[in-house]
């Protein structure tokens, strides 16, 4: 038996004859051509080894814990079928594959890769193309989704899925993926204590974030850009967002970040740059904005209503059209010590902090709340003469929203 090994490894190229010596290699020429049949005769706890080639295959079965690894980034096509992958094991490694041709469908949701209730699972470096959903993650928890290529070619929302979706899920990294051209970049739904790092979320037709009922979240050094809207954040609480940009989400109804009943979060250290609007906040309690800079946005902040006990502190607000909006008579947020460039005053002391305070909602910013076509009037006169009048004698807008201690630099 070992001679005939011996003599089959002679025959076979030297990267495969590696491959066959330390695991289970998949060809063309090999005794198992295709991924399902090696996965079948594998043994709980080997690697396969995919040899560079075209797998036309669909509704792969992962069922016992593997490492699967493709030499070259072998493509598996799935001919528009449906699934394509789904792991349904603990401990499931899947690295180093081209995975094309998820099949559409209106009533399922095919992913090129899929995993269900299942642990400790890694899917790195793997490149996804002409998906409907790309990796979703159902009922799992302690996993890595790393270095992954997600690019769809997603037209309308109805009929295009989420580059990487999780649902009902805990304690996941998503880490250095890139993905564009879907529906959400990346959406979470009742999924907690997840970390979402350092990823590229562009071009995407609705959100490149869009996560609602999860908690305990983190998510910085990732870049949003130019999506129908940046990030949605909705009915959720104790989350940390910093170190992100948010650019060029722009559109009749786009924001770079959305907050809609959450509570205690930590937005710190992000660039909110070139959005329609940068933060759009409804019922939004205890959230902390600290050190971010908003820059050259329609709205730096626009806040709807039934925000409570939330500090604005160490921001930079850098040609905005509108620094802050804001449609309540009442405020008990604090704004403290952030820099405004649209601030005229003085530093007499000459400590870095201006003498009068700045009051930040102007008058036109109210009109333009109730009468949005008010905004062609935005560059006249008129307009410069009656945010003047409120500002010396407020009338409209909230006595207490102040900044007393205005930055004469920015941080």
């Amino acid at each position: 038996m070992h001679l005939k090994i011996f003599s089959l490894l002679l025959t076979l190229p030297l990267s495969l004859s590696l491959l066959v010596a330390n695991g289970t290699g998949v060809c063309e020429k090999c005794p198992i051509k295709s991924i399902q049949e090696a996965i079948d005769q594998a043994s709980a706890g080997d690697t396969i080894f995919i040899q560079k080639g075209i797998y036309k295959e669909s509704n792969i079965l992962v069922d016992k814990p593997l490492v699967i690894i493709g030499e070259d980034f072998p493509t598996i096509d799935g001919e528009d079928r449906g699934e394509i992958i789904r792991i349904v094991s603990d401990s499931v490694t899947i690295d180093g594959v081209f995975i094309v041709n998820v099949g559409t469908s209106y009533t399922s949701d095919h992913a090129a890769i899929r995993v269900v209730k299942s642990s400790h699972f890694v899917i790195q470096n793997v490149v996804l193309e002409k998906l409907f959903f790309g990796i979703f993650i159902e009922k799992s928890q302690e996993g890595k989704i790393y270095h992954n290529k997600i690019i769809g070619d997603a037209q309308d929302e109805y009929n295009s899925g989420n580059g990487i979706h999780l649902w009902y899920s805990k304690k996941i990294s998503i880490s250095k993926n890139t993905v564009q051209n879907v529906r959400d970049g990346i959406y979470l739904e009742f999924a907690d204590s997840i970390t979402v790092v350092g990823n590229i979320s562009r071009d995407n037709l609705r959100y490149g974030l869009h996560f609602m009922f999860s908690n305990n979240d983190v998510y910085n050094d990732n870049v949003f850009e130019n999506n129908g809207a940046g990030v949605a954040v909705m009915f959720s609480k104790h989350i940390s967002m910093y170190n992100n940009q948010f650019r060029d989400n722009w559109g009749t109804a786009s924001f770079g970040l959305l907050l809609k009943e959450i509570n205690d979060l930590e937005i710190e250290h992000n660039l909110f740059e070139s959005n329609t609007i940068a933060i759009s906040v409804e019922g939004a309690n205890r959230v902390n904005y600290l050190n971010n800079e908003f820059k050259s946005n329609g709205w730096a902040i626009k806040v709807r209503g039934a925000c409570y006990t939330n500090l604005f502190k160490g921001n930079s607000f850098l040609n905005n059209s509108f620094d802050v909006s804001y449609n309540s008579r009442i405020n008990d947020n604090l704004f403290e010590g952030n820099y405004w460039s649209n601030y005229s005053g003085y530093d007499l002391d000459k400590d870095g902090v201006g003498d009068v305070p700045y009051r930040p909602v102007k008058l036109f910013s109210y009109i333009v709340n109730r009468t949005p076509e008010a905004i062609v009037l935005m560059r006249s006169l008129f307009i410069d003469i009656i945010d003047f009048s409120e500002k010396v004698s407020p009338v409209f807008t909230p006595d207490e929203l102040v900044d007393k201690h205005p930055l004469m630099n920015v941080l």
